[in-house]
């Protein structure tokens, strides 16, 4: 692996237009509607708590790709 992208990967990524925000805020809408769903319909539970921690490791890497893409993938 590359220094550059060691240092890519752990960097802050501002979101610094206010269309990476609003893709920001899309996303998390979107994962909550998810959520919110499964919510209603899944039996509590570990298999449920796991639903949920993994749609916010989806809402996470989903805004990474949003913060960590350059003007060139825009």
């Amino acid at each position: 692996m590359q220094s550059e992208d060691i240092e890519h990967r752990f960097a802050f990524h501002a979101a610094t237009t206010q269309e990476k925000r609003d893709e920001h805020t899309s996303v998390r809408q979107a994962c909550r509607r998810l959520a919110d769903e499964l919510n209603e319909r899944l039996p509590e539970g570990r298999e449920k708590a796991l639903v949920v921690t993994k749609l916010e490791e989806v809402m996470f890497w989903a805004n990474a790709a949003i913060a960590r893409a350059g003007a060139e993938d825009s």
